[in-house]
């Protein structure tokens, strides 16, 4: 099979990243948004160097060695380099997202790495990228199968920097909403915002990466509403601008909720497979108690 060289889109990209982020921090800065800040995008644009560019080595080494192995060890047929192939595995690569995305949100190992992302207050293209130092070393079995049907790990990781490309430019404001078609099929600014929102009714919505078509699917979409104005951040902000403590402090809860609950050990390993927020004993917060006791809000206030 001829293998075609292609090089890491994504780091092709950063040039792209840095010169949009400064042109819309000015845009934003001559309107007097209150949605920008020097020093929480500095910190999002760091964080996303270590996790991007310098764990990103590492982690990407054992990604290509597993999807290698199991390319040349386990494949059920050999994927060629065509074009239907590229069609092919954009819809897989997309749908294998959408999943990777939501549990990612509703399974608090997973969360424990995603929660970086979404930990900054404020949303702009910068907000993109804070992205996890941990997430990439168990986050790539999603994609694993995609080898095992035989598409060359090339492939495979050339389309999840485009897709990680896409998704950059709908961390936004500044662009409220797209065409109605466009709206319909492919994630956007206005879907990603409500994705970010701490809101009751944004919780746990709006998995997309390129595609929303995933999220009307499988019932997990929300439209942006005029009347519910997004609200960035977690339930519980960190208020921290501290590298270490943005990129780990939800993995030392988690532990600690575990080790230190008196139960089975069973329900100690449930820490780390149900929603964030989940306790042994009943007293945990999901997000649908949230939305519940919203809507209840709602209702008695109408």
């Amino acid at each position: 099979m001829q293998i075609p060289n292609i090089p890491d889109l994504v780091l092709y990209a950063i040039p792209f990243f840095a010169i949009t982020v400064i042109i819309e921090g000015l845009i934003i800065a001559k309107y007097k948004s209150k949605s920008y800040s020097v020093k929480d995008a500095t910190v999002s644009i760091t964080t996303g160097l270590i996790g991007n560019v310098l764990i990103g080595i590492l982690t990407t080494i054992i990604v290509v060695f597993i999807f290698t192995y199991v390319w040349q060890h386990y494949r059920i047929t050999t994927i060629p380099f065509v074009w239907w192939s590229w069609a092919l595995i954009f819809f897989l690569d997309d749908f294998s997202y959408y999943w990777f995305h939501r549990v990612g949100h509703r399974s608090r190992l997973f969360w424990a790495s995603h929660i970086v992302h979404h930990s900054s207050e404020k949303y702009n293209l910068s907000t993109a990228l804070r992205q996890t130092w941990t997430g990439g070393f168990y986050g790539f079995i999603f994609w694993v199968w995609l080898a095992f049907l035989g598409f060359h790990p090339l492939m495979i990781l050339t389309q999840m920097s485009i897709s990680l490309i896409y998704q950059y430019w709908i961390h936004t404001e500044l662009i409220n909403k797209m065409p109605r078609w466009f709206e319909a099929i492919f994630n956007t600014p206005s879907h990603h915002r409500v994705h970010h929102g701490n809101n009751p009714l944004y919780l746990d919505k709006n998995y997309a990466g390129i595609l929303i078509i995933w999220d009307r699917i499988f019932g997990t979409f929300q439209p942006e509403l005029a009347e519910e104005k997004v609200v960035y951040g977690l339930t519980t902000n960190i208020k921290t601008y501290n590298l270490l403590k943005i990129a780990f402090h939800e993995w030392i809860a988690l532990f600690k909720d575990a080790f230190t609950a008196k139960t089975s050990f069973i329900n100690k390993l449930k820490y780390f497979i149900k929603p964030p927020g989940w306790r042994h004993d009943g007293t945990g917060i999901l997000s649908e108690n949230m939305l519940r006791e919203w809507k209840e809000k709602q209702k008695s206030n109408s």
